[in-house]
């Protein structure tokens, strides 16, 4: 990468910024989902090598910067260390481990608000993430954090005798199954990529006659 981004190495790759290759991290982000969620090992490696690249790109062009510059051994070392500051039990050996999953997450969310001075449970939260996964992560870090906020069937019927319009509907029952998998353990975004993936089998199997 480094040889590819100096003179005489690639004319794309020296052009690129952190902005242009936004989309290519989202892209290899689903593209490494997508490899693990159909149990193809041999798509799985190469996508995540692909998204390591944009690691490794992302590091590169850091070292560039003339106010803040960093490079792949800080990076490496900041998630070290912060792997190492959330697991306390493990590493300090300081107190027993949570008993559960829900408990570790519970944990962890305690420790980063503290480390990164926020104020809400819903800070964090990318507003660029899918409107049905970014909902069961409002609701999700809602609930660890203890607070009365939940989405209900009599919200729906709220929405739907209000006089709203159709989409407002659609939104609180969409809302509604997102509390539901929550609830459920069951992670929403994945379970309607899955039945994407049916209904587009199924789409095939017409095309093809």
């Amino acid at each position: 990468m480094d040889l590819l981004r100096s003179p005489g190495g690639c004319p794309w790759d020296a052009a690129q910024t952190h902005q242009t290759l936004v989309p290519f991290v989202l892209e290899e982000a689903h593209e490494v989902a997508e490899a693990i969620e159909a149990g193809d090992r041999a798509g799985m490696r190469e996508e995540l090598g692909d998204l390591l690249l944009q690691v490794v790109f992302h590091a590169r062009l850091a070292q560039e910067d003339e106010q803040d510059p960093f490079d792949l051994d800080d990076v490496a070392r900041g998630v070290a260390a912060k792997l190492v500051r959330r697991h306390p039990y493990v590493f300090a050996n300081a107190g027993s481990p949570p008993h559960d999953d829900d408990a570790v997450q519970v944990q962890w969310d305690r420790i980063k608000t503290a480390d990164k001075q926020r104020t809400s449970v819903l800070d964090g939260i990318p507003l660029a993430q899918g409107a049905l996964a970014r909902g069961q992560k409002v609701l999700s870090r809602a609930r660890r954090a203890g607070l009365a906020v939940t989405a209900d069937a009599s919200a729906v019927s709220h929405v739907a005798t209000a006089g709203q319009d159709r989409s407002a509907a659609f939104g609180a029952r969409l809302l509604l199954l997102a509390a539901e998998a929550d609830a459920a353990g069951v992670d929403a975004e994945a379970a309607l990529r899955a039945a994407l993936r049916t209904l587009e089998a199924a789409v095939r199997a017409a095309e093809a006659g």
